[in-house]
């Protein structure tokens, strides 16, 4: 029983699993001092006859924390599969109640969450998936790439609504709420507007926009250096038949002799200084 409990929850046990599974106190510490368990925290220990991953990394910070603990954030998320990277620093989110400390690697967040917001996924509480995205993307690390992901591949946007007014209040709420409005209508027009903006601030001249080349209109061109500049909107507003079209269009633009550059909502609100050095180098210009 041992055996199976520690290799269903990444190598990980608390005190109450192994008094539950008939172990001793006495047991317990006898391992702990021969070190072939590692104490975590308050009750928690990971045999470490085994590789320490993400996975027991995070579990034994939140388990750490109690049985009212749950993951949240990027943790969250990536226990969810909703991004790629596990956090360095575990977010864990306990009842107001609750007394615990932050731990080092933990980051400690106190609110009472609905039942609805909270699911066991492998043995672990975590946030629900749709507050776990909502919560991710506005952590350093997540951003509006992984809610793109996300509602490409996991959830849909009426529900990260719903669970955003439910918590409304918590911690990066402000900035959630820009990324489902800018998510919610494909952000293609607001795209349109932070490169106009983004060129002027640069000094950037010699450019139109809605520009006609080849019976099609690019966002923005350097006619004279027939450079060709057009936005995309977020990933998960495209299907087949539209990215198909985009495909033929960008052909036909530069079968023209245009040099077409392609830039989405996220290169410019985040990746702005990288999208003016594309530019510049294929305009030719200084930045």
């Amino acid at each position: 029983m041992l055996e199976d409990l520690l290799r269903d929850h990444d190598g990980v046990i608390t005190l109450a699993q192994a008094r539950q599974i008939g172990m001793s106190d006495q047991s317990v510490r006898r391992r702990t001092r021969s070190k072939r368990w590692r104490r975590c925290g308050p009750g928690v220990y990971f045999a470490d006859d085994r590789p320490f991953t993400d996975a027991a990394r995070i579990r034994a910070a939140v388990w750490s924390f109690g049985a009212r603990a749950c993951a949240s954030g990027l943790a969250a998320a990536w226990w969810h599969g909703a991004t790629k990277y596990a956090p360095a620093t575990v977010e864990v989110t306990v009842p107001k109640s609750s007394n615990g400390r932050t731990r080092p690697g933990t980051r400690l967040r106190r609110r009472d969450l609905s039942s609805r917001d909270v699911v066991e996924r492998d043995g672990l509480r975590v946030t629900a998936l749709a507050l776990s995205v909502v919560e991710a993307a506005v952590r350093r690390g997540g951003g509006a790439q992984l809610m793109d992901h996300a509602l490409q591949r996991h959830v849909e946007i009426a529900h990260l609504w719903k669970v955003h007014l439910r918590n409304k209040g918590r911690h990066g709420s402000p900035a959630a709420r820009r990324l489902l409005r800018a998510a919610e209508d494909g952000a293609r027009s607001e795209a349109e507007r932070i490169l106009v903006k983004l060129l002027r601030e640069a000094g950037f001249t010699g450019w139109e926009t809605n520009y006609p080349v080849a019976g099609y209109k690019v966002d923005v061109a350097f006619v004279e250096e027939k450079v060709a500049i057009e936005v995309d909107g977020w990933a998960f507003h495209s299907d087949s038949e539209v990215f198909q079209g985009d495909r033929n269009r960008q052909n036909v633009i530069a079968l023209h002799g245009w040099k077409v550059l392609r830039f989405t909502w996220l290169d410019l609100t985040q990746y702005p200084r990288r999208v003016l050095a594309e530019i510049a180098a294929a305009t030719g210009r200084d930045l």
